[in-house]
């Protein structure tokens, strides 16, 4: 193949249930098609189980994007990170792997060149190992797409939220205020991030060992210690439609906040920090929610957290991990309504889950029939 045909970077979207904005993410991408980048794209099905995969297959026969979309349906939901290992491992097994792997978003539209700016600053720094792109609403609002790693002083400051205590800790707030130029940062989101080839054979695939949440900062901690840079590039412009892929985090969402979430945040913790960093990191969270929880009160301030937020983060503090099990105790489905995946730890973990969604109210309509859903299966 000619050197200037030669695909270059490998574009790994993961769907679960997303997929009217995979299509969306996809007709962005052909407008790109023809530039200075050629790229392919391979879009995982992570077991929808709602018609995605065949309805993402459709689309691409009906758009004739066959030549450079490729479809992979799972038969199990491996989450982000196992979504995105099953294709980036044969990628770069191949005799002529390309440069550059992107992870993009379902939830995500691409600005026009955004794919060859990323590409463009990765060509000219040859010392960075990851970049990620400028993440905005549709109406062109940045969002904060930079962070710095999390540590046992963020922890305290998010959880107090309170201005004079962020003043003071504000070299250790996780999300700092947006740049508007080029810079070096701890990590980014891995909703657009773009990783060099030889980063992955220093530091390995994604582990997945998180289900979602925590992946790309722990990706984004082992590259730094690789002795890779990090940088935030905003003349690649993304539209984020923020928590829509997870339904977690969607802005106004009053949806309790996952299992998975929590375990993923302390096995990032633990792995990379050990028991007694994670153990000490839960203390001071706790202690600066109860400060907030009591300026609250005081000041009639709304909570403002997920239901049951508080609770569950003691909770799952308390109940460490088996070391090697995997981050996904418990899996929700984004789509209210459509089932839930089996919880390995067996029936009374799950009963005990659905008790406490009821507000430990054993009485509740929604927890009986709920109870004798799970006896049922």
């Amino acid at each position: 193949m000619d050197p200037k045909g030669r695909i270059r970077l490998h574009i790994v979207i993961v769907n679960y249930r997303t997929s009217e904005l995979v299509e969306n993410c996809l007709r962005s991408l052909a407008e790109e098609r023809g530039g200075s980048v050629p790229f392919r794209v391979t879009v995982v099905d992570n077991a929808s189980g709602d018609g995605s995969a065949e309805s993402l297959q459709e689309c691409v026969r009906s758009e004739a994007w066959g030549d450079w979309i490729s479809l992979v349906p799972l038969n199990e939901n491996r989450g982000f990170a196992g979504g995105n290992n099953v294709v980036i491992g044969p990628v770069l097994d191949e005799p002529d792997p390309p440069d550059y792997i992107l992870l993009l978003n379902p939830d995500t539209q691409i600005r026009a060149h955004a794919v060859e700016e990323l590409v463009r600053f990765m060509d000219e720094h040859p010392h960075t190992g990851i970049a990620g792109s400028r993440l905005e609403d549709p109406d062109e609002t940045p969002q904060r797409s930079a962070f710095r790693f999390p540590s046992l002083m963020s922890e305290v400051e998010s959880a107090i939220r309170s201005r004079p205590a962020s003043g003071l800790l504000s070299r250790w707030v996780v999300a700092p205020p947006q740049r508007d130029e080029v810079y070096e940062t701890d990590w980014v989101a891995g909703a657009s991030m773009i990783v060099r080839r030889e980063v992955f054979s220093d530091v390995g695939l994604m582990d997945d060992a998180y289900f979602l949440y925590f992946e790309e900062v722990d990706f984004c901690l082992a590259s730094h210690r690789a002795g890779w840079r990090c940088h935030y590039v905003p003349s690649s412009r993304v539209v984020h439609l923020v928590g829509q892929a997870s339904g977690v985090t969607c802005p106004g969402s009053k949806r309790r906040r996952p299992a998975y979430w929590f375990e993923s945040r302390q096995h990032y913790f633990r792995k990379n920090h050990g028991a007694l960093y994670a153990a000490l990191a839960d203390l001071l969270w706790i202690a600066g929610h109860c400060v907030w929880r009591l300026r609250r009160f005081l000041e009639r301030v709304p909570p403002g957290d997920p239901p049951h937020y508080f609770a569950d983060f003691v909770r799952h503090s308390l109940r460490r991990r088996r070391r090697g099990a995997p981050v996904q105790a418990v899996r929700r489905s984004p789509q209210p309504g459509r089932g839930w995946v089996p919880h390995p730890d067996g029936l009374i973990a799950q009963l005990r889950e659905d008790w406490i969604a009821h507000d430990r109210d054993w009485t509740r309509p929604g927890f009986r029939a709920l109870a004798v859903h799970r006896f049922g299966n």
